[in-house]
Order: structure tokens, then C-alpha cells, then sequence
């Protein structure tokens, strides 16, 4: 499965690509979220991928989302798919925006893949494996390494969002005097703590499922967890009427290995 995620992603920002060589045309959804041909083109190709290898298993991905296709998920496995995570980075012309697929089982991302097409780095995870490679030429793979998340130091790297930095988040940040902080767009904050190049990812305020899947899917698979930020479990599969967003997320803090005293500063107990 991993296989053919890396595929489709690969295939999805090749066409992701060719819309950032050439003039940006941006349109609004109904919640004033930008989406753009891009967006479009990927994840037509993803979703064609996917329900061509997997007809059974549903695809909740948004875009289809936003038009109003919305897929009954049961009890059982389904993908989610953001076939353009960032496109205010992309709208922008900055490095940081990502494709990204991950299949949630009970509530659990269990596998997924991020790629940041225009730095040609993809990450990858299921189980407790999780790796990143560069993608070359005609696609192919090439420096795979496995990565894992490190052991925090006695002042934390934060990773936080560069388009949606929050009064809050850096309520979070001063929690930590000292911490060294990275600015990042989209997906790869995730992928910067599996790696070990940070400790800490705190995200208040709103995402949406298929934001969070995949690169939570492989900081999990890198030794990292997400939690709620009243420490529990972070899951997905949320719909109404218990969130007002169907697979809205609430407010996270994903974390490699940090040290147990940290846990009443994120968590407060």
C-alpha cells in the first residue's frame, strides 16, 4: 500500500508542478479557504489511484469534501486524502506546501505519506517503520533513510505554523524559555519531529482530518505520538453530532521523546 502511495503522490505533485511554473489562479470555498487548479488535479489523480487499487474502501478527501461528497465511513478502514496541504504556501511561492495520503483504521492513522514536491522530499511511515527519501528523476526513490524521533534536550525545538500562528500557540511557546523555534508551512511539521529536527508541534486552532493523517501517520510510525491537550488520545473518524466540523480536529501538541516533567507543562497535570 505504501507503494502505491508513494506513486500517486509523486504522480499528483508532477501535476501540482505544473500549475506553480505558470500564472496562479485562486478561487474561495465556502469558508473562505483558497483552493486552485492544483488542488484539483492532484487529487483527482490520487482519488482515481486509490479507488482503482481499493474500490471498498471509502476516500474521504477535500475537496470532494467541499463540493458536498461526503462518503459513509462505517466501522471499517478508510483513506484520507489533502492533495494539497499549504496552498497559501503554494498561492505564495514558497517550498513548504505537501501532497499527503493516510489510511485511518479504528480511529488509528496507521499508514501514510507526505511529499513537498518542490523540495523533492517525501516521508513515509506504517507500523514502526518510517522513512524519507528524495524523489529523482521519472520518480524514482533514491537516499531512503529511516528516521525516528529524538530525545528532547533541556530546551525544546518548536515547530509552528507559518500561515496560522495563533495567539495561543505562542502562549504555548513561552511555556518553554528558551526553546528554539522553527516556522514551518503544512504537513512537514509533523515529518520535522519524526525526523528528530524538533521536539514539540503544537497546533491551536482549526484543522481538518486530512491535514493531520499522514504526517501524523508517520511520526507515529517514527516513535511520536499526538495528543489532545488534555492529554488524550488524538483520533480520527469524528463526526457529527459530537464535532461541529464533520472530521474537524480539536486543538493537538504531537511530541517525540521529551522529558516527563514537560507533561505538566503541556498538559497541565
Amino acid at each position: 500500500m505504501i507503494e502505491v502511495f508513494e506513486r500517486l503522490v509523486v504522480e499528483a505533485g508532477d501535476a501540482i508542478m505544473e500549475v506553480y511554473a505558470g500564472p496562479i489562479d485562486v478561487d474561495r470555498k465556502a469558508d473562505a479557504s483558497p483552493v486552485t487548479e492544483a488542488d484539483r488535479r492532484a487529487e483527482a489523480i490520487i482519488l482515481r489511484g486509490l479507488r482503482r487499487e481499493w474500490p471498498s474502501i471509502p476516500c474521504v478527501a477535500e475537496e470532494e469534501v467541499s463540493s458536498g461528497v461526503l462518503p459513509e465511513i462505517g466501522d471499517g478502514p478508510f483513506f484520507l486524502v489533502d492533495p494539497l496541504d499549504g496552498t497559501k504556501e503554494f498561492v505564495n511561492r514558497r517550498q513548504d506546501f505537501t501532497v499527503n495520503i493516510a489510511l485511518v483504521e479504528a480511529g488509528v492513522p496507521i499508514a501514510g505519506v507526505v511529499y513537498a514536491p518542490a523540495r523533492r522530499d517525501i516521508f513515509c511511515g506504517a507500523g514502526a517503520k518510517a522513512s524519507r527519501a528524495s524523489v529523482a528523476s521519472a520518480g524514482k526513490l533514491v537516499d531512503r533513510k529511516s528516521i525516528a524521533v529524538r530525545t528532547a534536550d533541556a530546551a525544546p525545538v518548536i515547530v509552528a505554523s507559518r500561515s496560522h500562528r495563533t495567539p495561543e500557540t505562542d502562549d504555548f511557546i513561552a511555556k518553554f524559555p528558551g526553546a528554539d523555534l522553527i516556522s514551518v508551512g503544512s504537513s512537514l511539521k509533523f515529518c520535522l519531529v519524526a525526523a528528530g529536527e524538533a521536539d514539540l508541534y503544537p497546533r491551536l486552532g482549526r484543522t481538518m482530518e486530512w491535514d493531520t493523517a499522514a504526517g501524523d501517520a508517520v511520526l507515529r510510525a517514527a516513535g511520536g505520538v499526538t495528543l489532545t491537550l488534555d492529554g488524550q488520545p488524538f483520533t480520527y473518524g469524528k463526526r457529527l453530532p459530537a464535532y461541529p466540523d464533520q472530521f474537524g480536529n480539536p486543538s493537538f501538541v504531537s511530541r517525540g521523546n521529551i522529558p516527563q516533567d514537560w507533561h505538566a507543562r503541556l498538559f497541565g497535570h
